[in-house]
This record gives C-alpha cells, structure tokens and sequence, in this order.
C-alpha cells in the first residue's frame, strides 16, 4: 500500500510539474505575442497592417483618423479596410459601422452601388473580374472577414489582410470560365466592391 501511494504521488508531482511548463509556456507566449501588438506587420501603398494579437475578437481601442473619421477598432480586419481606402484612395464610406460580414449588402444587386460604403457592389462568380485595391468580402462566419486585393493574374489573387494571425498575405484561386470569374480557396468570397472611378487593370498574365 505505501509502495503504490508513493508512485501516485510522484505521478501526481509530475503531473503538477507538466502543467506548470505549460502554464509557463503558455504565460510566455501571450506576454511576448502582446509585445508585438500594435506593430507593424506589414503593408500595401503605403498603409500599415498591424499585428493584432493571437486574440482575434479583442479590440484596443478605437482608431480615428486625424479628421475624426471612424476607422473601427484596432487591429481588427475592418479598422484596415477603411484606414487603406481613407488613406490609399481618399474614399470615407457613408457608413463607418458594422462588422466585416455587414460590407455585403443583400439587397444590392451585382454592378450596383452600396450606398452604406459607396462602392459597387460585384458578385463572385459573375461577369466583372476582380482586381487590385477591390475590397474582398467573406461572409462565411459569424462576424465576417475583409480583404485587400493587390494583385490579380490569370490563375489567382493576392489579398492584403488584418487581424489572421501570422497571414497578412494571402492568395486564392481564380477561376475563368464562360465569362464568369470565381475567387475561392480555403474561404471563398461573397462579393468584391470598387470605387465607381476606379479605371480597370489588365489581369497580369503569366509567360
């Protein structure tokens, strides 16, 4: 009987003992990771992507540019979306609200204008390829995601992103057929949206 409350004991001991490296381990990782918050990851035309930490759905705080425009809570994926076009191509949406899966607007037809973001509005999967600063909407989970697109070939799309940990770039696959252009990979895109005056870029071809 004392023989075997000894070794309980001493698996017991070493039980407490791993569970305390990995509390450490784990202690560590959050303190250094929450270091970097903040910091810039990376960027397209000239507008930071910033790191946001392994907590996605945590906010810092909310960003404002130097005109008390609403860029939306730091770093999340939205705050990017609107500080680039606001910053890149000089464009505020009329609506400053709403989470990345509100920038699909149901009710708007493919080619058409949403008034909530004043950009039109383009279908996955429809007759207007996409191209690059376009802003690329998913809408397969609860709050949404939203992308940059910055480069367009015959095969694929690079995309520009906030808040996936460790995965500012991106590429997914594009697909022509019958006049019809589909982005997906492991997420596809809802839609993508454009400036109404954004002049039309070649898709890049490959020799």
């Amino acid at each position: 009987m004392e023989s075997h409350s000894k070794k309980h004991n001493t698996r017991k001991r070493k039980l407490l003992i791993m569970l305390s490296c990995v509390c450490f381990a784990l202690l560590a990782v959050f303190l250094y990771d929450s270091s970097k918050i903040g910091k810039q990851i990376d960027g397209y035309k000239g507008v930071p992507v910033y790191h946001n930490g392994i907590l996605y759905t945590r906010s810092h705080g909310r960003n404002y540019s130097d005109s008390d425009y609403y860029y939306g809570q730091k770093w999340q994926c939205v705050e990017y979306i609107k500080r680039f076009y606001d910053q890149a191509l000089h464009h505020q949406m009329p609506d400053v609200y709403g989470n990345a899966i509100d920038f699909f607007d149901l009710s708007v037809g493919h080619g058409q204008l949403n008034e909530r973001r004043g950009l039109i509005q383009y279908m996955n999967g429809e007759n207007m390829p996409p191209q690059p600063d376009d802003l690329l909407v998913f809408t397969d989970s609860r709050y949404g995601h939203v992308a940059i697109i910055t480069e367009v070939t015959e095969k694929d799309i690079e995309v520009i992103q906030q808040n996936i940990l460790g995965k500012p770039r991106d590429r997914l696959s594009l697909i022509m057929e019958n006049d019809q252009f589909i982005v997906e990979g492991k997420r596809k895109p809802i839609a993508w949206l454009r400036l109404k005056e954004a002049q039309t870029v070649p898709i890049r071809r490959y020799d």
